[in-house]
């Protein structure tokens, strides 16, 4: 704010500032829909407190700078928090965490304070209650005093326990995140399927949480961190720290990137360190908290109006570079949508090189007008995906050019059309070898067939020999017609076959997945699988029968018969099924408890997965995961940057295995 800002000015700006600032409160709570990225928010806010610190008396009760968050929406019940849920202020320099430390210090009436510092997780707050060790009540933050009762949608996340280890009646804060591989498949669906894209994982992953149908949150793959115990019956703690262990011990999952240290300077370094390591990390923070460790000092301190005395978050900066747009171009997806992706001059982003960009579809580039030949600002969604924010238009010249999006597929040159509901215009030719070719990649791909070796590039060799014509093609290759391919020699060439061969093992739902039916996804796919046991019985069921199903909607069963009507499918099918793939649910449960008595340890980052996610698998054939290595420890699971597990698992001598060699003590075709 100016300093010689008059009175009359700043009263018209903070009613101007109230109006903006409510209105993305609106977006962002109440239609989980932002508009603007959190770093332009915080600089309203800042604007607005700095008008109303240098005049008092401008300050209402409804402003935003009086109140935590915004009300519940309609559509659900209601649950006052009996321990508010207050937000945090912000730190954005070392300065402001200086400036805190010192707050802290004076009020304390001491030299020297311990912290604990925390990642500020990116996802959606959530309060949840136990009574006597079992779940009974979880919310949404809401305006702090009055959240939304998601209860149903809390209990799908596996990461909720419904149980605690121990009986404690206790009131508990976390934040509901989904991991950034997960976003990146779930938007990938979603264009594919023509719906409007989630802005980020956070935005995914309240959107999943506030839906009435509990089965859409327990299909979108969030999980949960605890970070802050509110109250226990019949507990006395002294420190933060042991609050974070006691929830670890009961069940509750806690990040383990947490740290108790002694001073200002420690803190800022740590902070420092994290603005790059957070790229590594398989969800987003945006942050850090930094929390008093004295319980005791914690409640001396207390709380202003809105946020407590003894913690801050600091706030990462933005990471948006600005780069020119050279070109818009049109790429086809498996299911015929036109996808626009942007063509920048290459420019890094969180630690890599991007030349192309999504621009999603043609209505976000008309709403946000981009230009060919603007100057954009271009961020990572999620940290992974490459995405244009928008123009500068103060930095335009006049030479920039409207783009306009084209109405034929510039594949095969067919009309394009776009349903009255959806958002992508698609291709409806479904001899359109850009359909074929996107088919076939997915059909490949990890959570279809997994056919290792077959990636993009052996796709277009094999379309440009004119070897495959469909998926059941693959399953006719030879050696020969392999070695005919330009840097195919013999190995590849068998071990290419080797794992078409393989994949015919594989349970029915990877095939249903595989087949890439319309808003079937992989966990729909597994809910047919289970439901009907073999591909014959589900062609053979209406859409009344598929509605029985879980996760099975009206959209999704009209889609699954329509699939089955087609005659070019119904051949593809006897095709497959002449080629020996199988056609069978194999139950998991009947191949045996493989890990039956067997302790692994997870460490490092493994490839496309989620330690959670390694977890579940590992539970799931009877095998047991616990947090260190020991003696008695079977297996350590290591990924890329392992650390100190890793020696000590060496030093021990327990076996040491990649995610590959996890893989192949399961039964064959059955992950």
């Amino acid at each position: 704010m100016p300093m010689d800002m008059d009175k009359a000015t700043a009263t018209a700006r903070a009613a101007e500032l109230r109006q903006l600032i409510n209105r993305h409160n609106y977006l962002y709570y109440v239609l989980d829909r932002p508009e603007i990225t959190d770093a332009a928010y915080d600089a309203l806010m800042r604007e607005l407190e700095a008008i109303e610190a240098k005049y008092p008396d401008l300050v209402q009760p409804d402003s935003p700078t009086q109140r935590v968050g915004a009300p519940p929406a309609a559509g659900f019940v209601t649950v006052s928090h009996a321990i508010p849920m207050f937000s945090l202020a912000n730190a954005f320099t070392a300065a402001d965490l200086r400036e805190f430390d010192q707050r802290v210090r004076e009020l304390a009436g001491v030299d020297k304070v311990s912290y604990v510092v925390e990642l500020k997780f990116d996802g959606l707050a959530v309060s949840l209650q136990y009574v006597d060790g079992l779940l009974t009540t979880g919310a949404t933050r809401g305006d702090g005093s009055v959240g939304e009762d998601i209860t149903s949608n809390l209990r799908t996340l596996p990461t909720v326990p419904l149980r605690l280890q121990q009986p404690y009646t206790l009131t508990v804060r976390g934040e509901v995140y989904m991991p950034k591989a997960t976003f990146a498949r779930l938007n990938a669906e979603r264009q594919e399927a023509g719906l409007p894209l989630f802005a980020n994982p956070r935005n995914a992953a309240a959107g999943s949480m506030r839906q009435l149908d509990p089965k859409i949150a327990a299909s979108r793959g969030l999980a949960i961190y605890f970070y802050n115990l509110a109250s226990i019956d019949g507990v006395n703690l002294t420190t933060h720290a042991d609050s974070l262990k006691l929830m670890r011990e009961v069940g509750l999952r806690v990040n383990s990137d947490w740290v108790v240290l002694d001073s200002i300077d420690e803190i800022i370094d740590y902070c420092l360190a994290w603005h790059e390591k957070r790229h590594s990390l398989p969800y987003e923070i945006d942050g850090l908290v930094i929390k008093v460790n004295d319980l005791a000092l914690q409640s001396r301190l207390g709380y202003t109006a809105k946020s407590p005395r003894w913690a801050i978050a600091y706030k990462f900066p933005a990471e948006q570079v600005q780069t020119k747009l050279l070109d818009i171009e049109i790429s086809v997806g498996r299911t015929g949508t036109l996808n626009p992706t942007a063509v920048l001059e290459p420019v890094t982003i969180a630690g890599s090189v991007v030349s192309r960009a999504s621009l999603h579809n043609a209505d976000l580039i008309a709403a946000k007008d981009i230009r060919i030949g603007d100057t954009v600002l271009v961020q990572k969604a999620g940290d992974i995906i490459p995405e244009v924010v928008g123009p500068l238009v103060d930095l335009r010249t006049g030479a920039e050019e409207p783009y306009v999006m084209p109405t034929t597929c510039p594949e095969c040159g067919t009309q394009a059309v776009r349903a009255p509901d959806e958002v992508a215009w698609r291709c409806p030719n479904v001899s359109c070898p850009a359909l074929l070719r996107e088919g076939l990649i997915h059909f490949a791909s990890r959570d279809a067939m997994d056919i290792e070796g077959l990636g993009p590039a052996m796709v277009s060799a094999l379309l440009a020999a004119d070897l495959v014509k469909d998926f059941a093609d693959l399953y006719s290759l030879t050696q020969a017609e392999l070695l005919t391919l330009e840097r195919v020699g013999v190995k590849t060439a068998d071990n290419l076959l080797r794992a078409i061969d393989k994949s015919k093992q594989n349970s029915l739902e990877r095939l249903i997945f595989a087949l890439g039916i319309r808003h079937v996804g992989a966990k729909g796919a597994l809910s047919l699988a289970q439901h009907f046991g073999t591909l014959e019985k589900l062609m053979a069921a209406d859409q009344a029968d598929l509605q029985q199903v879980p996760d099975i909607g009206p959209k999704m069963a009209a889609s699954i018969v329509d699939y089955w009507q087609v005659e070019a499918n119904r051949r593809l099918i006897q095709k497959l099924i002449a080629s020996g793939v199988n056609t069978r649910y194999l139950d998991a449960t009947a191949l045996g408890d493989v890990f039956a008595d067997t302790t692994f340890v997870i460490t490092g980052t493994l490839p496309g997965v989620s330690r959670e996610e390694a977890k579940q698998l590992i539970e799931r054939y009877g095998g047991k995961v616990t947090s260190s290595v020991s003696r008695k420890t079977n297996y350590l699971l290591a990924g890329e940057k392992a650390g100190s597990k890793l020696a000590r698992a060496q030093e021990l001598g327990v076996p040491v295995l990649s995610w590959e060699e996890f893989l192949a003590l399961l039964p064959a075709g059955t992950v």
